[in-house]
Formats: structure tokens, sequence, C-alpha cells
């Protein structure tokens, strides 16, 4: 049965960043949805926007509440007002913490693979990335606990920037270790900064835990960033919060944030977050569903059409995390090769670092979109394949 899902939506030649591209070309990248948001949030941008002025805007009572009713009903976890804090988005808020909550040249920790605007965040100021890798068996992620305590235990180490739910690889981590990554920064007096960002693009049979919910260690050494931006396609809206239950660091986040020019909003980042918490959760599920289905299309297709790469179980985000090492070993840069063969356009796993011989594909788009895409994939790993074979006979 057709969706709202289904419908086409043209974004070539419009300023779209993910479509900006040749016009042979299917761009499943980056982390932007192919679908309208929901329609209440739709309906809210345009009342205010019919209102005709776009002066300096506050962020009023129904912006706090609509993430306190948001996180109570959905996550189970109650906040308090006093613990928000408006910024302009999650980016901006992690270079601002790193600023402001470390000093250069001290540690930040990240597990990888992990989103690599992270990096970013911590080299351009200054900051050196102490990398505590995932460990990948049997087609799952897990923690390292040992790597990491080392890690945290380093003297330089004074902040782990954690991703809960992890991209790329579509874990959830559960409270246990949760827990133990509280417990173990506790120890070290390394600060935790969460990125949740993902929190409500989970599979329709899974909730992910708020890592401030586990316990009052973790509560109160931490910092955590939220938004509805992915789950609800505004990332240009610009808008998110960050909560913090501790007096003190919140006070110094705050100022970061103030200072940094990164903590007012614009008109629609105040009325678009109201109406997707207040009025899009069935919208929602139904968006969850369609991503569950885009997903298991996408696994079942590579495991019968692509058996030479093989799909990563994900729980969380629309991103299928793909582990392609016995094809790419004769061609390193394989996402390039796929992208000029096929004009199917990927992220390759080297960016997001561990990552090496895997690619990130983007399933938030419609089935006739994904089918394109995996058709486009197939071809693309044949070719790889063909010509990791001549070069081997020319050997």
């Amino acid at each position: 049965m057709a969706t709202i899902f289904d419908e086409k939506v043209n974004r070539r030649n419009t300023g779209c960043m993910k479509w900006d591209v040749a016009e042979n070309e299917l761009p499943m990248w980056v982390a932007d949805m192919d679908f309208e948001t929901a329609p209440e949030v739709k309906k809210a941008i345009i009342e205010r926007a019919q209102q005709g002025v776009f002066g300096y805007t506050l962020i009023m009572d129904e912006w706090y509440e609509a993430y306190q009713n948001w996180w109570q009903h959905r996550h189970h976890f109650q906040i308090e007002k006093e613990w928000l804090i408006f910024c302009t988005g999650v980016v901006p808020a992690i270079s601002s913490i790193v600023r402001k909550m470390t000093t250069v040249a001290e540690n930040v920790v990240v597990m990888t693979p992990v989103y690599n605007i992270f990096f970013n965040s911590i080299y351009n100021n200054g900051r050196n990335i102490l990398e505590s890798p995932l460990v990948y068996e049997n087609g799952a992620y897990h923690i390292d606990f040992e790597d990491l305590e080392e890690k945290l235990a380093d003297p330089q180490t004074t902040l782990l920037i954690l991703c809960n739910p992890h991209n790329p690889v579509g874990k959830i981590w559960d409270r246990e270790n949760l827990g133990r990554i509280g417990e173990l920064c506790a120890k070290h007096h390394v600060l935790v900064l969460s990125d949740e960002i993902h929190c409500d693009l989970t599979v329709p049979t899974k909730a992910y835990v708020p890592f401030a919910s586990v316990s009052d260690v973790c509560k109160y050494n931490s910092i955590t960033c939220i938004a509805p931006t992915k789950a609800f396609n505004i990332a240009g809206i610009q808008t998110a919060a960050v909560m913090i239950p501790d007096p003190v660091i919140r006070h110094k986040v705050n100022r970061g944030l103030n200072t940094d020019e990164v903590a007012e909003p614009n008109v629609f980042a105040a009325v678009a977050p109201v109406a997707a918490f207040n009025e899009g959760e069935k919208w929602l599920d139904n968006l969850r569903q369609y991503l569950w289905e885009n997903r298991q299309y996408a696994e079942a297709f590579i495991k019968t059409e692509i058996p030479d790469i093989h799909a990563i179980k994900g729980e969380a985000t629309y991103l299928l995390w793909l582990d392609c090492r016995e094809v790419s070993e004769g061609i390193p840069e394989l996402a390039g090769f796929i992208r000029e063969k096929t004009g199917l356009y990927l992220s390759d796993g080297t960016e997001y670092r561990n990552g090496t011989g895997f690619l990130r594909m983007n399933l938030a788009c419609q089935r006739n979109t994904l089918k394109e895409g995996l058709q486009r994939l197939k071809a693309g790993i044949a070719a790889c394949l063909e010509k990791d074979g001549a070069n081997r006979s020319e050997k």
C-alpha cells in the first residue's frame, strides 16, 4: 500500500546539499531524509511565516514544555525546565562545549567508527582525538572496556563524546553499557558529552536509553544534546537543545554557548520543535515503520543479490552500515569507484575512522529510490569484483 512516504519530492536545483550532484547521480550519503516533514510542523512554519514579520525571537515556555513532555512520554525520563538551553544545532553545541569544557592539547575520547563531524569539532579547536575503537565481531559491534578505560585514564583526557544511538553502526547502547561508561568517566574525572540526535529513529520494537537517565553518576557528570531535526527532517531550521542537570556544568556551558553566539533562535527554530513534539507523534511512528521496512528490504536484497558484502543489523538511525571488506581490498577507494561507475553516491567508511572497507548508505528515501540505489550498488560491486579479478590475473 502506498503511503505519504512514497510520494516523490524533487529536491534538485533547490540549494539542497544532498542533491546538488550531477543529473545521473543518486545521492544516498548525508543523513538527510527525502520526505516532507510532518504536516503539523509544516503548518506551524507556514502560519508563522504568514505573520510576515521576522524579528528577534524569544524561547517561550511552550518550547521547554514540548521537550519535557516528549521525553517524559516517549523516553520515560523527566527533564526539569532549568536543565534545558536552546542552541542552533547539535554540532555548534558540541564545538562550543569542547572549547569551554576542555583546554588546548587535552584529549577528547571517541569510540570509532563514529560521526565524522566530531573530529572537526575536536581538531578545529586544537584538542587531540583519542580513539577507542569499537570491536566488530560476528556482524556486531561492542565496546572494548579495557581499551576505553586506558584512554579515559590518560591524565590529558577530559571529555568523552558519546554517540547514543551510535552513528554509523546503528547501535542502541543499553543501560548496562551506558552505566559502565558513566562509572569509568566519573572514576577518571572525564565529562561525558552525549549526542542523542538520532534517539527518536529507532526500529519500532526498540527504545533508546537516555544516558542521563541511567544513574545519578551519569546524570550529574554529563551534557546531552537533543533535537527534533533528524527525526522530523528539519535540520535546515537550525534548532536544538542542550540538557544539563548539574548547575555548575550548566552555567559554564551556558556561558560558552552565549559567547559563541549560538544560543538565539530564528523565528522558525522556536515554533517547529513545539509542533513536532506536541503534534507529530503519529507521523513519526508511521515514519519509523516505513524506515524499518526500507531497512528490511535492503538487508534482504543485499543478502540475496550482493552476497559479497554484508549489511550490519541496525537498531536505530536510517543509515545502513555495509561491510564491503571482501571486495574493497583491490579497490581502496570503493565509494569513489562505485560513484564513478554507477552514479550512486555513498559515504566512505574511512570518514568515520575504524571503518576501512565499509560504506554508509542512507535509507531515508522513497522505496522506489531505494530499489534503484540497491541496483546501482549491485552493479558497482560487480564492477569492483571484475576490476579486482582483472588486476589479479595480470599479476
